[in-house]
């Protein structure tokens, strides 16, 4: 026996103008979103932005403020949780303790009253797509983390239904286990085309999981698109910090065309690529694995004299930033070694703390030149 796969009993999920409101607090304004059958769809944003409140509108949990939600053109935002039939995977499992692995993945199958014969059946199935048919017989808590969600996983699946949904399923595990179980949750999905919506607020989740990212703030849809999309063109300044573009430059416009822009002030000089209206002033948005080392001073000014320095120490590294890039001077202040890498604070000449993540061996204290392609720095209106 195989479970059947979700894709095929679904066409498609829309949410037209869902909005969820808390008296006076707006939790989700205005959503609209459309999933096919079989996508992955992965709501993503920081905490209070309204992801799980739109999870919970889907699963019935929580009754729309504005809105309408259809599944194959048939309104469901009307029915009760148990009648939309949606498979939830929980953050905290929610397993039942005193029952066997075997037993909780049966429960909602003995209460929609399915034959023994066939629940039997399709319960050995979802232990073997999760790869815990050997603990069938084991209570929860004699289980690891990953073994319990695993267990919750085929809870869900079991019932063989058109949509799952899953509520930041991994954050109570360590990273070993957050690593393994998103491989594993992919598998299931491509093994099952199972429809599902994924809440989370890693981007390194989502991109990794996702064929789909719904960027979300203050309730209020910020950006929808594959996740190339989203890491490479983020809407606004939003996205793109929330993507990893962690340094943010606020400068005066000096120059620049229809593509490109150049800002310019306190010592420090960026061009990149304009993107959208920019008023006088614009927001300069770079990655720090985008920064490279171009050379480094073991040691700092020892003397001035009549204004001119000199500098003590040998230079490190290449003499010299990369033609055409955009060169930063500031001086080291924190580093962090994370293996291969180091992730280290900069403050730059004129006073701007730089995050930058690096193979070159850094020291606090340094003085560094950084270089960085116009191409990787994005420019948005404040």
């Amino acid at each position: 026996m195989s479970l059947p796969a979700a894709s095929g009993r679904i066409s498609e999920l829309r949410l037209e103008g869902v909005s969820r409101s808390y008296g006076a607090r707006r939790a989700l304004d205005g959503l609209d979103m459309t999933i096919k059958g079989g996508e992955f769809v992965a709501l993503l944003g920081p905490s209070g932005c309204g992801k799980s409140t739109a999870l919970n509108c889907v699963a019935g949990l929580l009754p729309l403020t504005e809105g309408r939600i259809l599944l194959d053109g048939t309104r469901i935002d009307t029915l009760p949780p148990e009648k939309r039939g949606f498979g939830m995977v929980f953050q905290n499992y929610a397993l039942f303790p005193h029952m066997s692995v075997r037993a909780n993945v049966a429960f909602g199958l003995r209460m929609r009253r399915t034959p023994a014969a066939e629940r039997r059946e399709r319960v050995a199935e979802a232990l073997r797509l999760v790869q815990l048919g050997e603990y069938a017989d084991r209570l929860p808590g004699r289980l690891s983390g990953g073994q319990q969600q695993r267990v919750a996983i085929a809870r869900a699946i079991v019932l063989e239904p058109p949509l799952v949904l899953m509520d930041e399923p991994l954050s109570n595990l360590d990273a070993a286990l957050r690593l393994e179980m998103r491989t594993e949750i992919r598998r299931i999905h491509q093994t099952l085309g199972l429809t599902t919506i994924y809440v989370t607020h890693d981007q390194e989740e989502a991109l990794s999981l996702a064929d789909r990212l719904v960027v979300l703030r203050d309730g209020v849809l910020q950006q929808a698109g594959t996740p190339e999309e989203v890491y490479t063109e983020p809407a606004n300044r939003f996205v793109a910090a929330f993507m990893g573009y962690r340094n943010a430059f606020e400068l005066p416009v000096v120059g620049g065309d229809s593509r490109t822009v150049r800002l310019a002030a306190d010592g420090l000089a960026l061009t990149g690529v304009r993107r959208g209206e920019l008023p006088g002033t614009a927001v300069a948005c770079v990655r720090p694995e985008d920064l490279t080392v171009t050379e480094t001073v073991t040691e700092t000014v020892t003397e001035t004299v009549a204004g001119t320095g000199t500098v003590a120490g040998t230079v490190a590294g290449a003499g010299g930033g990369v033609a055409g890039a955009n060169t930063l001077s500031g001086t080291v202040e924190v580093v962090e070694y994370h293996g291969r890498e180091s992730a280290a604070q900069v403050r730059t000449d004129g006073g701007h703390p730089l995050s930058v993540k690096t193979p070159a061996r850094l020291a606090p204290g340094e003085r560094v030149t950084l270089s960085v392609p116009p191409e990787r720095v994005l420019v948005f209106a404040p």
